[in-house]
């Protein structure tokens, strides 16, 4: 086999060297069906063959737009790249508008969508959209052309051999995707990036890797139109690691136990909800497993890795997993090795108490625009380090600039933005991809993020105020889900709060308060604000005085991507949220 340099290479290459039977599960009607890796590569090529029938050339866009990762998803992008086309992953709960902006941005002359709910959203903009010739379902939907269709057009193989030379022309550094990003400002800009960017960044992550090649099963569910959850999919490939899609994020924790997988991706948000769920069974328990229960939570919080904490610690330890942690792994299949989390700042307590646990959760870090890996965290070598996103990857540089400003140079660095030269300018300089984080990389060489550049502000008295710093640590707290830092221009710092009410609720129950019934009650109840008061308190005394949170208003909506609060990798859009708040914000600042 030669070596990998397309993405299509992945799959032929997991047919020469593991030859899976199951290499891509999806469940369907409550039963997991398999794609062996021979039937992965047939049916890409009948889509191929079928693309080239309808006249898609070389360079076209093709579409694909999934509610859920499904191994049509797959087939799809195999059988577009191979013809040097390039597929435009679109994230499925974006507006309309923005559906048709993209369509007609990227030029799509054809576009796969999941189910009805994409279908309707596209058929809704679809006469805005010039260059769209036909809309495809992988669901059974009337009125809609099936994507069987298009395999059933590539049946015939006579022209096979036009697929090989289409494939045989593409090379590693040609144009393979557009991803869209959800800006928190202003219209999604076109990412592209080529074969070489992913291709490289899949083999170098492998290497962070810690399972056994072509016998391991991977659980699949972020959202695959990410670069992220995309690009492990390349990996897993690589790896011959069965890859199982998770039927949706309510059934994740089904999918866990049905599967038992060795390894999968996911984003804090997931991980403290599923925290979350453990933490309130132990709060109901009684007597002396509520005592063990806190006990070994509180153990673990103290968690340091590679025996840190001394013998006495780790033999605590060693009879904390026994008694509860052993439960904890069992409730996630009792066979990860790891998960990798990213998207997101990673609370350390969270790090902490998983890896107690004996569940080993990997920070790592990177940009749509670096395919997606910078460095990500390894258990294996002293390759980790709580509160840091980890040790750069093979073929990485990383130089920190005057600014603080994490500057990235690597063959994961993109291509530029799609027709945006002025944009690709701005964030492309000497080589380097200039990420708009503010970070450190300390004598071991961990790499540490403490904020987003543009998010810093200064209060009126002149002082710089780092906002996501305060806001991942006042989100420690169990009663904070969602809190927005502000205060510039303003005498100031203060907060709008979304509180976790599933956990006041709790809460409340626990210590006998009656806080009400509805958000909108429970917000303006005296005792809660009071104790969210002494948490802020708290956790102010980690910042300077002009930095400490001095007010804050609480909210009664749960911040959402629905809502417009959140992009869809949950980063606040932080314009947004003070646009529906301006009323607190004013009240805040006395300015009602």
């Amino acid at each position: 086999m030669n070596t990998i340099t397309r993405l299509f290479d992945f799959p032929y290459y997991q047919l020469e060297k593991f030859n899976l039977d199951k290499a891509l599960i999806t469940k369907k009607n409550g039963e997991w069906i398999a794609t062996s890796t021979q039937e992965y590569l047939d049916k890409a090529n009948a889509l191929s063959r079928g693309l080239l029938r309808l006249g898609v050339k070389a360079n076209d866009k093709v579409a694909i737009i999934s509610m859920t990762n499904r191994t049509e998803w797959n087939i799809c992008d195999i059988g577009i790249l191979q013809i040097g086309a390039q597929d435009v992953p679109i994230y499925p709960t974006i507006s309309q508008e923005d559906y048709e902006y993209v369509l007609n941005h990227s030029e799509a002359t054809y576009c796969f969508v999941s189910c009805k709910e994409v279908l309707d959203k596209v058929n809704a903009i679809k006469n805005n959209v010039p260059s769209l010739k036909e809309v495809y379902c992988f669901d059974e939907i009337e009125g809609c052309q099936n994507w069987n269709k298009v395999l059933e057009l590539g049946a015939d193989k006579s022209n096979q051999n036009e697929v090989e030379d289409r494939k045989n022309a593409v090379t590693t550094d040609d144009l393979a995707t557009l991803i869209y990003t959800s800006g928190t400002t202003g219209r999604p800009k076109g990412v592209m990036l080529t074969h070489k960017n992913i291709v490289s960044n899949a083999l170098n992550s492998a290497a962070r890797l810690p399972i056994d090649l072509g016998q391991s099963k991977s659980l699949s569910f972020l959202p695959v139109c990410h670069i992220y959850e995309r690009m492990l999919l390349y990996m897993y490939q690589y790896c011959g690691t069965s890859v199982y899609f998770a039927e949706s994020l309510e059934t994740i924790s089904d999918n866990l136990k049905e599967i038992k997988p060795d390894v999968m991706s996911a984003v804090p948000r997931l991980l403290e909800k599923v925290y979350d769920k453990i933490y309130a069974k132990g709060a109901d328990l009684t007597g002396l497993k509520k005592k063990l229960f806190f006990w070994a939570v509180e153990l673990g919080l103290e968690y340091e890795p590679y025996g840190k904490n001394g013998a006495l610690y780790e033999f605590k330890l060693k009879i904390a997993r026994k008694l509860i942690f052993s439960k904890w792994q069992e409730a996630l299949g009792g066979n990860l090795k790891a998960i990798a989390s990213g998207s997101a700042a990673l609370q350390p307590r969270l790090a902490r108490v998983y890896n107690a646990a004996g569940i080993p959760v990997m920070e790592g870090y990177g940009l749509t625009e670096t395919s997606p890996v910078v460095s990500v965290n390894d258990m294996r070598q002293n390759g980790f380090r709580i509160g840091t996103v980890g040790k750069l990857l093979a073929d990485t540089e990383v130089k920190i600039a005057e600014d603080g400003e994490i500057l990235v140079k690597g063959p994961q660095v993109m291509k530029g933005y799609y027709k945006d030269e002025e944009k690709t300018n701005e964030v492309l300089k000497n080589g380097y991809f200039h990420t708009g984080d503010i970070g450190e990389i300390d004598a071991d060489g961990f790499l540490k993020i403490t904020d987003r550049k543009k998010e810093m502000f200064k209060t009126s008295g002149g002082k710089y105020v780092a906002p996501q710093i305060l806001e991942n640590q006042f989100k420690q707290s169990r009663f904070i889900e969602q809190i927005m830092v502000i205060g510039e221009g303003e005498k100031m710092p203060a907060a709008i709060i979304q509180p976790n009410f599933e956990f006041i609720t709790d809460w409340a129950k626990i210590h006998a308060i009656s806080i009400g019934n509805t958000p909108e009650e429970q917000i303006k109840n005296k005792e809660l604000i009071d104790r969210i008061q002494k948490e802020i308190d708290q956790h102010n005394t980690k910042f300077g005085k002009w930095e400490q949170v001095k007010r804050f208003e609480l909210t009664p909506n749960v911040w959402s991507i629905e809502a417009g609060h959140l992009t869809p990798t949950m980063k606040m859009k932080r314009k947004i949220i003070k646009a529906k708040y301006l009323e607190l914000y004013n009240k805040i600042y006395d300015k009602n």
